[in-house]
């Protein structure tokens, strides 16, 4: 055999024993070497990945929950071509992929179901030719994912009786990611924040009301529960569309969309730094804060904003609506579960109590349920009206608690629906105002012991006066002696109605009117 022929067979099998030669997901044998040797041309793509270490996407870390019974996704970055191999403990064998050209790997490990009190740590191992990657302490149980503004956002240090509360949370399977802020202008796949085991000092700065929600459904459930907190203050609905459901449909184009993109701000460059004004552009928390979870699963979604938004209707229910199926779609995991908190009273630093543009935009939240397997909570009963944020977050989260562990979780006897007007009868000058029989199951009641408030009436001169409610076993009787002929009713539909009556489980009534009178 002549010299330069048996050259090159050793230099081929040395590429080979060294492992430089990887194979490419469509099958092509590439080089890892370098255009020195131009019999094996490498593709521009691969050179520019070549050398690359293998990396996890940033949410996938130690100390995370893992959704039980769903398919996991473990994807990250590797040398273009080369394989990658994943094993999971809970599982009997290794799953392989091979990096793309761009150097994007995906793999997909099953879950198994969680069993009760199955509290068990696990562990990840992620393996490249050059590298090993091992995620500890895992555990497998429910993930859920909370969003929106301040209320939603307000931490635990915060609440009332805030010490005493946060030296109580020591739960080591309950697993806490604060997500860092951030803004982009495009999609991006990359988070601050680190996961965490729930201990008085990882809670202080949590979000209170994704932290009693978890907590809640840990106590109940008993098993792991990983919460994600991945939300802002003071920012809007809007912020947290993509950009391509603005622009398709034509009435939130129209309102927010189309006005950011003309304006100046749009061409800005996007850095990470808050402002209030910067929270409330279109799309931008989207792009940062929701979209790198896209691959991550989850149970469902809470969410707590609207204050922003507080002057629109019929905009924020469409946006609120296209957010949720947008979500959905993106994560494509079905029809995930999407519950959400309508306002609470808030005066607005005004001095009429007889404003009621609140009421008018809680009625456009209370609108977003109709979409397929979402629920609202309410808080008229827990609100300070002098306050946007109440420091009584406990029962919100419960409340969510209560409405996931009912719909999601098919526990039955746990109420999680307050009481919800059904109709009206008129006699004489008294109102009786009927509610739907699953609300009232439990009877009707005052947390306070004393007869029911916030109720109105009003003749056909169409003004409102303060009326008197009692309660009739699951009725309610209204009337005021300033209107001797009735023809509507409202309860709770001001901006700063506090209230007191609920039902047999503690919930309360949802605010109505029987009236569908133009604002």
């Amino acid at each position: 055999m002549k010299g330069a022929a048996l050259k090159n067979i050793f230099l081929i099998a040395f590429l080979f024993i060294s492992g430089s030669l990887v194979w490419a997901s469509s099958g092509v044998q590439l080089s890892a070497c370098g255009p020195e040797y131009p019999g094996l041309p490498v593709p521009r793509d691969v050179q520019a990945s070549r050398g690359k270490k293998l990396k996890l996407a940033s949410v996938l870390q130690s100390r995370m929950v893992v959704q039980q019974n769903k398919p996991f996704k473990v994807w990250g970055q590797a040398a273009a071509g080369q394989e990658v191999r994943v094993f999971a403990d809970w599982v009997k064998t290794s799953v392989a992929v091979n990096a793309d050209n761009d150097g994007t790997f995906i793999a997909m490990i099953n879950v198994p179901p969680v069993k009760r009190g199955d509290l068990s740590s696990h562990t990840l191992r992620v393996y490249s030719a050059d590298d090993t990657v091992v995620l500890d302490s895992l555990l497998i149980g429910e993930v859920w994912l909370c969003s929106g503004q301040s209320n939603m956002q307000f931490a635990m240090k915060e609440v009332v009786n805030a010490e005493a509360e946060i030296a109580g949370a020591s739960f080591p399977a309950i697993r806490l990611l604060n997500v860092a802020l951030n803004f982009s202008a495009e999609p991006v796949d990359e988070i601050g924040g680190k996961w965490t085991e729930c201990t008085p000092a990882s809670v202080r700065n949590f979000s209170a009301v994704a932290y009693y929600f978890g907590q809640r459904l840990f106590k109940t459930l008993d098993v792991p529960v990983g919460i994600i907190f991945s939300g802002i203050g003071a920012s809007t609905v809007q912020a947290f569309v993509p950009q391509e459901v603005l622009e398709k449909d034509s009435l939130l184009n129209a309102v927010y969309l189309d006005p950011y993109l003309k304006s100046p701000k749009s061409k800005e460059k996007i850095d990470p730094g808050f402002t209030f004004e910067k929270v409330t552009r279109p799309f931008l928390l989207y792009n940062a804060m929701i979209h790198p979870f896209l691959n991550f699963p989850i149970r469902g979604f809470c969410w707590y904003q609207g204050e922003t938004n507080y002057k629109e209707r019929e905009s924020f229910t469409r946006a609120t609506q296209s957010l949720i199926k947008s979500w959905r779609k993106n994560f494509g995991q079905g029809e995930l579960p999407f519950y959400y908190v309508q306002i609470a009273p808030f005066d607005h630093d005004m001095k009429d109590p007889a404003l009621a543009f609140d009421a008018f935009f809680r009625e456009a939240q209370e609108k977003v349920s109709d979409v397929n397997n979402t629920a609202m909570v309410v808080t008229m009963d827990v609100g300070d009206a002098k306050s946007l944020h109440p420091e009584n977050k406990k029962p919100v989260g419960e409340r969510l608690a209560f409405t996931a562990l009912n719909r999601t979780y098919y526990y039955s006897r746990i109420d999680y629906k307050g009481p919800h007007y059904m109709n009206y009868a008129i006699r004489g000058n008294k109102v009786t105002i009927s509610f739907c029989p699953e609300t009232v199951h439990r009877g009707l009641r005052t947390s306070n012991g004393i007869q029911p408030f916030c109720f109105q009436v009003a003749g056909k001169d169409r003004k409102f006066y303060p009326a008197k409610a009692i309660i009739n076993h699951d009725r309610v009787i209204v009337g005021s002696g300033r209107v001797k002929h009735p023809v509507a009713v409202r309860y709770a539909f001001t901006n700063v109605a506090v209230t007191n009556l609920e039902n047999g489980s503690g919930l309360p009534a949802v605010p109505f009117r029987t009236d569908n009178w133009e604002e």
